[in-house]
């Protein structure tokens, strides 16, 4: 055995030692794999770490917690009623998801990031969403006038096209909308340009408009170009009933393949030996993008910026996140080559104390 197995196999064996006393003193329903620290002070350290996580009074409910370092699952928790089988909706992580997608379609040479939209209802003379590209929609810079929260709920944009008036065709509603600013003027985080970018990709695939025709064509490009390459066989998606893709809000999957999508990325589209994805467009989409240096394309940065639910000044400012609504997080940290799930369900008072233990967290662990 050389010294390189030697120390990974002793690594297991201190944290094999500490889990089996520390697994009697986990709350019910709470589980763990191998802490692989590289001491005991750094198991007990990221064992304290991840507890606030799990207190409810602090931070909402937790409903899984899953720590990947260099490819591996060093960590992982379930509340109670939730498993490594158990799909979790993504809500706005979605948005990264399908980001993801688009980077496929533009290197297949199907779209365009800086082309206006090929929308009929805009290609009108003096209609200046005629203007609004690709590259606008996935950085939230289209200028459409949206409120994605409200109070109350039904003054909200995203509400009204998820699950009331627009729900039946969420991309015509996003459609419809009226420029409030000019493209690439303002950014204004909105759920409603995702739908639209989900509807282009529908269109780029099939011409047929029934639903049916529309929700395969989709299904059929994500299982051939993620989730089959990938490894990411829990990956289901919702559609509305025109049959488009809720690429804004919701998808589902397992908490072990949140992770594996963020290892995709920290590999910059590599997975098993293979380029999936273009780095260079996930060089675009972790790059600030010019009205908010916090968001990038269709993901969040760790540095100061509009509306971010991140932590800047703790951490590395290379970190980058998919982040839902509700407290739902794939963290990728390229500088630890560190991959935090976060799956649960956290109200607006609890956030910022969920961003700060989950800066906590990333501190505990080494970097380089």
């Amino acid at each position: 055995m050389n010294s390189k197995s030697l120390w990974r196999a002793t690594l297991s064996l201190v944290a094999l030692m500490m889990l089996g006393s520390a697994r009697a003193q986990d709350d019910e329903g709470a589980r763990y794999t191998t802490l692989e620290a590289a001491s005991g002070t750094e198991a007990v350290a990221l064992r304290n770490a991840i507890a606030p996580l799990f207190d409810e009074e602090r931070v909402g409910t937790t409903q899984s917690l899953l720590i990947m370092r260099d490819g591996h699952i060093i960590a992982e928790r379930y509340a109670d009623g939730f498993g490594p089988d158990t799909k979790l909706l993504s809500r706005s992580i979605a948005k990264t998801v399908t980001a993801v997608l688009v980077g496929l379609m533009v290197s297949d040479g199907r779209l365009a990031l800086d082309v206006p939209v090929p929308l009929a209802t805009w290609d009108q003379p003096g209609d200046p969403r005629g203007g609004i590209t690709l590259r606008h929609l996935l950085t939230m810079s289209s200028g459409l006038e949206h409120r994605e929260e409200g109070d109350p709920l039904s003054t909200s944009d995203a509400v009204r096209m998820l699950f009331t008036d627009g729900a039946q065709d969420m991309a015509a509603y996003a459609e419809s909308k009226p420029v409030a600013a000019r493209p690439g003027t303002r950014f204004t985080y909105s759920t409603a340009d995702t739908m639209i970018v989900s509807d282009l990709m529908t269109r780029m695939l099939t011409d047929r408009t029934d639903a049916s025709a529309r929700r395969g064509a989709m299904n059929e490009f994500i299982t051939g170009r993620l989730t089959q390459p990938v490894g990411l066989p829990s990956l289901t998606a919702e559609y509305d009933a025109r049959g488009t893709m809720i690429g804004g809000a919701m998808l589902h999957m397992t908490t072990r393949d949140y992770a594996r999508f963020g290892q995709f990325l920290l590999q910059r589209g590599r997975m098993d030996g293979r380029q999936i994805l273009s780095a260079r467009w996930v060089d675009f989409m972790t790059r600030p993008s010019a009205r908010n240096p916090a968001y990038g394309g269709s993901v969040w940065l760790n540095r100061e910026g509009a509306d971010n639910l991140l932590f800047p000044g703790r951490g590395s400012r290379q970190i980058f996140a998919c982040v839902g609504h509700h407290g739902q997080y794939v963290i990728i940290s390229p500088t630890q080559n560190l991959v935090i799930v976060r799956m649960g369900i956290t109200g607006e008072a609890k956030r910022a104390a969920l961003s700060q233990a989950l800066a906590q967290l990333v501190e505990v662990l080494p970097t380089g």
